[in-house]
């Protein structure tokens, strides 16, 4: 338990420490979306977890010896951002009306849909982007979440991920509609 509390003290530091470059050279990155304002819910449910590519190459470098292939895809990322916001009678339409935007706004901005989800009758809504340099890579990954009426989930991961690298890194941050992809590998 102590060990635990040491740890997450180092990573609260490490985090401050490495914020303010990261964030800003992740903000330039054309993988990175700004998903504006959000209002929490009336019970101020609101979960943001925001990692700078300081904090996720020092994670890169602590998992190299047992997961490689992770630590290869953590070391080619900028910035993971995810806010997860309850829904309620209060903030319901205006969370819901700022998702939609952000939709509109990747596709005017060239972003692909690679993946749309309608779930009736519980009305669960996904959506995930990719902005993509050429057939290289994927700079950015947007994945958007209406589920039913409790909550919204927003998800950017902004780097340089290869397109057989994109199952490795669902399952790493457990995002489980990308976890089926499989690219054909090169004969």
């Amino acid at each position: 338990m102590n060990s635990m509390l040491r740890l997450t003290t180092v990573a609260v530091f490490l985090a401050w420490a490495f914020a303010g470059t990261s964030f800003a050279a992740a903000e330039q990155s054309p993988g990175y979306v700004d998903f504006g304002k959000i209002a929490p819910s009336a019970e101020g449910k609101f979960v943001e977890v925001d990692l700078p590519e300081g904090l996720i190459k020092f994670a890169a470098k602590l998992t190299v010896k047992e997961e490689p292939q992770a630590a290869e895809i953590l070391g080619n990322l900028k910035h993971v951002r995810v806010n997860v916001v309850e829904l309620s009678d209060a903030n319901r339409d205006e969370v819901v009306k700022r998702v939609q935007a952000v939709r509109q706004e990747l596709v005017a901005q060239g972003w692909n849909p690679i993946v749309n989800i309608r779930a009736q009758p519980k009305g669960d809504d996904v959506q995930i982007f990719a902005k993509t340099r050429g057939d290289e890579a994927i700079e950015g990954l947007v994945i958007t979440v209406v589920s039913g009426r409790q909550q919204v989930v927003l998800v950017n991961i902004v780097g340089n991920i290869k397109p057989e690298q994109i199952a490795t890194l669902a399952e790493r941050f457990n995002i489980e509609p990308l976890k089926k992809f499989k690219v054909a590998e090169a004969k």
